[in-house]
């Protein structure tokens, strides 16, 4: 389900692109298909543009919606929930659950051990 709401949501990414690229701009720099057409006619500049303009429009609002369903979906993919819920957990989980005998002599040696002085001479 997620792939092809992902194909569909990067279909609409080109179709944004493509339409963005091909509109009229104010300076008339990039604009394809100006000029002639005639008067009040099916092609005229301004048919195109609000054409071109809705085009963009509804694709925007479908690649809305895609992205808000993608977000859903990968949501609902993942078992534990919110990335925030995860900073509760205990980082021991995630590490060895056996502690060796070495384990235990390491701890012993270090309670034995008098803390070390710091290096750099503190001002008085």
């Amino acid at each position: 389900m997620i792939q092809v709401v992902l194909v569909i949501h990067l279909i609409l990414a080109l179709a944004i692109i493509g339409l963005v690229l091909i509109q009229r701009s104010e300076g008339g720099g990039l604009g394809i298909g100006g000029g002639g057409g005639g008067i009040g006619g099916l092609a005229s500049p301004g048919a195109t543009a609000n054409a071109l303009s809705r085009a963009t429009a509804i694709c925007a609002g479908c690649f809305f919606v895609t992205s808000l369903v993608l977000g859903i979906l990968a949501n609902a993919s993942t078992s534990k929930g919110s990335i925030l819920d995860r900073l509760d957990e205990p980082a021991a989980a995630s590490a060895p659950a056996e502690a060796g005998a070495d384990d235990e002599a390491e701890k012993k040696a270090d309670k034995d051990t008098p803390p070390a002085e710091p290096s750099v001479p503190v001002a008085q």
